[in-house]
């Protein structure tokens, strides 16, 4: 049987998963997610449908997936919860939404699927919000 000492991640492997946290968030919310929320009004109305939600519906929740859950992932807050979205809303994109379009449109949404995709599995790390309110009630 394991004993707690084994579940606790050395210091690299929590170093690689706040990089993977900073890095993928930070790109998504700031790269992809922020200038949607600068131009919410103009895009909301007028944005693909691609499973049939409406464009506002749909939009507001890539802005949901974008913004707030990859804030989350950043704070490693909610982690796991917070990878499911965006895990779904990156599917959408390369499976439905792009689906017939060339390579490259489809590549990115599964670039951006990998390190979310991995943080699901591991969770946030050592240096987390996870990670500090898992140590207060232990």
């Amino acid at each position: 049987m394991a004993n707690r000492t084994d579940r606790i991640p050395d210091p690299l492997a929590s170093l690689g998963l706040l990089i993977l946290r900073l890095g993928a968030g930070g790109l998504l919310l700031f790269g992809h997610g922020w200038g949607k929320v600068l131009r919410y009004g103009e895009i909301a109305g007028r944005f693909a449908d691609p499973i049939g939600l409406g464009p506002q519906v749909g939009f507001a929740l890539v802005v949901f997936a974008e913004v707030v859950c990859s804030a989350l992932v950043m704070l490693g807050l909610f982690t796991r919860l917070a990878t499911i979205p965006l895990l779904i809303f990156f599917a959408v994109a390369a499976f439905i939404q792009h689906v017939a379009d060339p390579w490259p449109k489809r590549e990115l949404p599964l670039l951006f699927a990998v390190p979310f995709l991995a943080l699901l599995l591991t969770g946030a790390g050592r240096w987390s919000i996870d990670a500090l309110r898992s140590r207060r009630r232990g």
